[in-house]
Parts: C-alpha cells; structure tokens; sequence
C-alpha cells in the first residue's frame, strides 16, 4: 500500500501535460469573432498548470510558440488585474485567477447536480468517485469527493488526463460516433506512462468497442501504478452522454471482480440518478 500522498512523478507529468500551440490559432484566420489576443492570454495561463514554483516568461514563450515580447505584454496584464504576480525572475497565478473556475462551476448544473451525489457514493464505498467530460482529447474532473484514504495521484476539480487511459476517458470515447473516433485515432498519440498502459490502437479500439457493449470501462493501473478505477456513462434525457462518472481504489486493496460486483451497480445507480436530474 502506498504509505504518503504524492503527484504525478515529473515524467508523467510531461506525458500528461498537453502541447499548447499558437499555431492552433490559424484555423480562426478570418473570422470577425475570434479575438487573438484573449485566446494569446488564456494559451498562456495554462501554461501554469502543474507548476508550483512559477513559470518564467521565456518558459512560457517556449512552450506556446508566443513571442517573448507578447508574452511579457499578457504577463503584464495578468499582474495588473490581480491574476498573477512577480518576483522578477518568474510569474505565479494570485488566489484571483479561481474566480474563472468558479464561474463555470456555479453555472455547470452538471457540476452542482454531481457533487451532493458523489458524497452518496463514498459515504456507500469509502472510496473517492469523480464525474469528468471529454474537452478535445483529455478528460476534465468537473466534480469530486475525497474519501479519506490517502491515493498517489493527486486529483482535483480542473484535473485533467489522456482520454486513452482513464476509465473515464474511455467511457467517454465510447460516446464518440464511429466518424469522430476514426478522426480520434488518426490524431491521436499513445504513450506509455505505466508498463500496463495500452498504446496499440487496434488493442484500444477492441476496448472501446468493448465498453460500449458492457456500459462501464476499467483502468487497472495504466495512468498510474497502484491505482484502478471503473467508470460508466452518465446521459442526458436524450440519450447522449454528456459525462462519464468513476470511483478510484488502490489496486492492492480492491480486486477487478470486487470492482465489478461490488462498485459498479452502485455507480449505475447514481450515475442514473444525475442523469434522471439533468433531464
């Protein structure tokens, strides 16, 4: 068992972490709505994520293609309306910046609907249960309750993983129509971030299409050793999957039959129930 809490080791980290390029912008040339200087900034503030000690301006321009001098002008910005600040070698995003998390949060009926029932959940199981949404190839935490074990991968509201390697994900792709997962496959780069990770996309694709016959996927140990998870769709009225819902064990104290038995009926009972809500 895994004795201290811990995050993503730097490495994965790297796997994780998405390539930010401004040359994403390009396709948005010409069109009269598209403001290239906010989507500039917001490039730039994702940068943050996962970085702790602060990212310096030439990071940041390194890793989105950004001029330095453009990024010193959004850094500037930032600083000036209270989102970042500066020890003059490298730039911190302020307590301020939550405030645009927040508002997605307070005006998500899936992310308000979810969280009072994923308390029902570990009150049940004892183990943490978590609803995400697909956003381009990676799965977003949107909602999530902590039991009190104590788990290696640090996961919170605004997390975000590879799709190809997360129950979620999974369940998620499984969502996909065969036109956008074909699209999927075709872009889609599977790297190995644990020995047990599946990066064969014929393999993948059988576990897709698995998923979809079955109703619920598994993770074992393939974002992260140690570390299982099971997840089923959660749908709208309409039948379309709007999110997928999971619960997290430590794979030496839960067994993949004790996940199916066990956690899975429960977690289509409540992933039912949000759905029954968001109708």
């Amino acid at each position: 068992m895994i004795a201290k809490s811990r995050t993503l080791t730097d490495r994965s980290a790297r796997i994780l972490q998405s390539d930010l390029e401004v040359g994403d912008f390009a396709r948005f040339q010409g069109n009269p709505n598209f403001l290239l200087s906010l989507a500039r900034g917001l490039t730039a503030i994702e940068v943050f994520e996962g970085h702790t000690g602060g990212v310096s301006s030439a990071e940041i321009s390194r890793r989105t293609g950004l001029s330095r001098a453009a990024v010193r002008r959004i850094l500037m910005t930032l600083e000036l309306l209270g989102y970042a600040e500066s020890d003059g070698r490298v730039y911190r995003l302020k307590s301020r910046v939550m405030r645009l998390g927040f508002s997605y949060l307070s005006s998500s009926s899936l992310a308000t609907l979810a969280q009072p029932i994923l308390e029902h959940v570990i009150e049940l199981v004892h183990e943490s249960s978590s609803v995400g949404v697909l956003e381009g190839d990676q799965v977003v935490y949107v909602a999530r309750a902590t039991a009190k074990r104590v788990m290696s991968i640090g996961l919170s509201v605004g997390s975000r993983f590879p799709a190809y390697c997360t129950s979620m994900g999974r369940v998620l792709l499984s969502g996909l129509s065969e036109q956008e997962l074909s699209a999927y496959f075709k872009r889609a780069e599977l790297r190995r971030i644990t020995s047990k990770t599946i990066v064969d996309k014929a393999v993948l694709g059988n576990v897709i299409n698995r998923v979809r016959i079955e109703g619920f996927a598994l993770n074992n140990e393939e974002l992260e050793l140690g570390h299982r998870s099971i997840a089923v769709p959660v749908k709208d009225r309409k039948g379309r999957m709007v999110a997928g819902m999971n619960i997290g064990v430590h794979a030496a104290r839960v067994s993949i039959a004790e996940m199916k038995g066990g956690l899975l009926p429960i977690l289509r009972e409540h992933s039912q129930t949000l759905s029954q809500l968001l109708g």
